[in-house]
């Protein structure tokens, strides 16, 4: 069995994308560059064809990789540019970050360049998203997408740069974090906008391995970046221990329900049944771990409306719905 597919723009891609963001350093682990490689080479060929981010190396062994291949057009990059200070976005200053990216990933387009802009009171993010669109009519952006935009910043943008220049954003959407449900479907739907949502499974969290298992130690020092950042957001925001248990006990049935599957297919599943979903990015720890075969059979799962009402039953009893105030809309956390 193959990945699912969608249009995302002109190119057809998966539907579940491997995340690259672990390679910013060793707190998730380490491999050998050459491995890294090999498993982006393995993940092609059973159809993960789609990867994404630019932290630490990612852009260059993503490079190195792709341009080893026969036909290099037949993988799939999306980086990012994120301006976190004040900046302004004249069109060398926005040709630049663009040609670093190039350079890194040696090509002569990027597949999806994703912007993110700190600041929403210094409205420069339309200026710089002006000079990216030139920048996509003269083929050195195939396409443009967002980062960790909020509801009402993204109807804007597209408000303003007009229907199909923008064609995603990627935010943060899981059984855990349901913000997107909040204003960001709509928006997503009035202009053709599709989420790559990141935090799928929580870290890890949302998988086997954490059923049953004691409430971990936030401070023990032998957690990744992420399970830190999503471990505080489900005991001190969502929920607790004990309810989130209850969540994977539930998923832990539904799984069996469908001949085994696991947590993660399930939670995976949940996440893409949504309409304004294009794909989920998991992280992968290239050259550590490797999920793809666990992956693939989230194409096999269909669930059924009783499926989602006794998922609906323990999320009811969660804050999750509050999120869009304690935290604030998409991206809020990072601003």
């Amino acid at each position: 069995m193959s990945p699912e597919n969608f249009q995302l723009g002109a190119h057809v891609v998966p539907r579940i994308w491997n995340g690259l963001w672990q390679l910013s350093g060793n707190a998730w682990g380490s491999a050998p560059s050459a491995k890294i490689r090999q498993q982006m080479a393995t993940h092609a060929e059973r159809g993960y064809t789609a990867f994404a981010d630019h932290y630490g190396s990612a852009e260059i062994l993503f490079g190195q990789f792709r341009q080893t291949l026969s036909n290099p057009n037949r993988v799939f990059g999306a980086t990012k540019w994120c301006v976190f200070r004040p900046t302004n976005p004249t069109r060398d200053v926005v040709q630049a970050a663009v040609q670093e990216r190039l350079d890194r990933m040696q090509s002569e387009s990027v597949d999806l360049l994703q912007f993110h802009w700190q600041n929403y009171d210094d409205d420069g993010y339309l200026t710089a998203l002006r000079h990216l669109n030139d920048l996509r009519h003269e083929r050195k952006i195939s396409m443009i997408g967002l980062c960790n935009f909020d509801s009402r910043t993204t109807d804007e943008i597209c408000r303003e740069l007009g229907p199909g220049v923008i064609v995603s954003n990627q935010v943060q959407f899981s059984l855990v974090d349901v913000r997107p449900l909040h204003g960001m479907a709509q928006v997503c739907q009035r202009h053709n906008v599709k989420l790559l949502t990141y935090g799928t499974l929580c870290g890890g969290f949302l998988s086997d391995q954490w059923l049953n298992e004691p409430e971990p130690d936030l401070y023990s020092g032998r957690m990744t970046p992420s399970q830190r950042k999503y471990l505080d957001m489900i005991l001190k925001v969502w929920g607790d221990w004990d309810l989130f248990q209850t969540l994977l006990s539930t998923l832990r049935l539904i799984g069996d329900r469908h001949g085994g599957l696991s947590i993660a297919n399930v939670a995976t599943r949940w996440v893409l049944d949504h309409s304004f979903v294009g794909a989920v990015i998991i992280g992968a720890r290239l050259g550590i771990s490797d999920h793809t075969d666990d992956n693939l059979r989230v194409s096999e799962l269909r669930l059924t409306n009783e499926d989602r009402a006794i998922i609906n039953c323990v999320l009811e009893k969660s804050n999750g719905n509050q999120l869009i105030r304690t935290i604030g809309d998409c991206g809020a956390e990072y601003r």
